[in-house]
């Protein structure tokens, strides 16, 4: 067997007169002994691939060459014809798609116009070279938010231009495609997207400039940043006037950087954002009293994981204004309206007395007692009250139920 180191030229030459006519059903060739037998064979292997070279015959008697192939375990040492190059001025063959690290015999005929064929050539030898070996080193970062990254040593052959990356959800035994990363020395990958908290397995196959792909690479296993945990502990206010204070725990986390409040005004309600904040406590302010809020908490981390949700939300409520008082005296002797009241409201400080009559409504405020004297009242004129408690943050009650008196008009008696 005869070997020959590769030219540019002839590897030139391989990638453009390696498209040959392949005949179906070659009949049996007639062989006529006068043909000029092919001589000087040279061959080279690669992975998939055999190339053939041989000194071209420009005998007039012929038109082209025959290809004929066997593989070297074939014990019937019968060759089949595997291409025909109808040119005789052609002198490279490229026999493609073999198998790996596979002896081959081949033997080339020249025939001539009426296809009568010579002897055919001594006889060649030839093994494809062994297939790649796998990456040799794979690793996984774990912990990343949503995403693993996959970092390899990149491919000791030069003959590898990508890798292809296969991934596992532990749900099957089957690998499925994720990508291919282009260029040898191209030794990283990001997966993204992924649920958080989640493991996957990865294998990452070298492949060659002609598409001969190595053996999967060793497994490796790695799992998504799981989500911080939930908010614990959360606390309202009920008794602060026309404010909710809400705070909660700490968690045991070291990467939260902020917390996202979640607002709504029914339990059952969707819920907004209503703030974001770096505090373990907020103050809401709301324009009224008596007012309930529900609220949900979540934590979120440095890489914007945000925890669940409480399974039921917290509910806050701004501090009622105090019970209206209940007036249990009114009367006048003449000159003055005495009316008395008892205090429904533990939390009042002071009331609010309002008077109404024919000549207008007047109001008297900062009354400390549960007694009110007017003095200023005229006979023959009706007069209602009623009487508000205000307690210490200023909210006012409701009025109580009206009072009614009319001061008697002596004159017309």
């Amino acid at each position: 067997m005869k070997r020959f180191v590769p030219t540019l030229l002839f590897c030139a030459l391989i990638a453009i007169f390696s498209g040959c006519q392949y005949p179906s059903t070659p009949q049996k060739p007639t062989i006529d002994p006068s043909l000029p037998v092919i001589s000087d064979i040279k061959s080279l292997s690669d992975i998939t691939q055999i190339a053939l070279e041989w000194s071209p015959i420009h005998n007039p008697d012929v038109e082209g060459y025959h290809i004929y192939r066997a593989g070297a375990d074939n014990n019937s040492g019968k060759l089949e014809r595997v291409a025909t190059i109808d040119d005789k001025y052609i002198s490279h063959f490229t026999d493609k798609n073999l198998a790996p690290n596979t002896p081959y015999i081949y033997k080339i005929s020249s025939f001539s116009k009426d296809k009568r064929e010579s002897n055919p050539s001594e006889t060649i030898r030839i093994t494809t070279q062994g297939a790649i070996e796998p990456v040799p080193f794979v690793q996984a970062m774990v912990g990343l938010p949503s995403r693993i990254k996959l970092i390899w040593r990149p491919h000791p052959s030069e003959r590898v231009s990508a890798y292809v990356i296969e991934r596992n959800d532990f749900v099957s035994s089957k690998w499925s495609y994720l990508a291919t990363v282009e260029g040898r020395l191209s030794a990283e990958y990001i997966d993204s997207k992924l649920a958080d908290s989640k493991s996957y397995r990865y294998r990452i196959i070298a492949k060659t400039y002609d598409g001969v792909l190595s053996a999967p690479s060793q497994t490796v296993e790695a799992q998504t940043k799981p989500l911080p945990p939930v908010v614990e502990n959360l606390r309202t206010t009920n008794n602060l006037p026309r404010k909710i204070l809400i705070s909660w725990d700490t968690p045991m986390y070291q990467d939260i950087t902020q917390y996202n409040i979640y607002r709504a005004n029914f339990s059952n309600l969707f819920f907004t954002h209503l703030v974001t904040t770096k505090s373990t406590s907020y103050e809401d302010v709301i324009k009224s009293d008596g007012t309930a809020r529900y609220y949900y908490i979540t934590a979120v981390d440095k890489d914007g994981l945000e925890s669940p949700r409480q399974a039921v939300p917290v509910m806050g409520a701004t501090l009622e204004t105090p019970s209206s008082p209940a007036i249990n005296v009114i009367r006048h002797d003449m000159m003055k309206v005495l009316i008395g009241w008892s205090d429904t409201s533990s939390r009042a400080v002071k009331y609010q007395i309002e008077r109404i009559s024919k000549s207008g409504t007047l109001t008297y405020t900062n009354v400390m007692r549960n007694t009110f004297i007017d003095n200023d009242v005229s006979a023959g004129v009706e007069y209602s009250y009623t009487v508000s408690a205000v307690d210490r943050y200023g909210l006012i009650s409701k009025p109580s139920s009206k009072a009614v008196i009319t001061i008697p008009d002596t004159a017309q008696h």
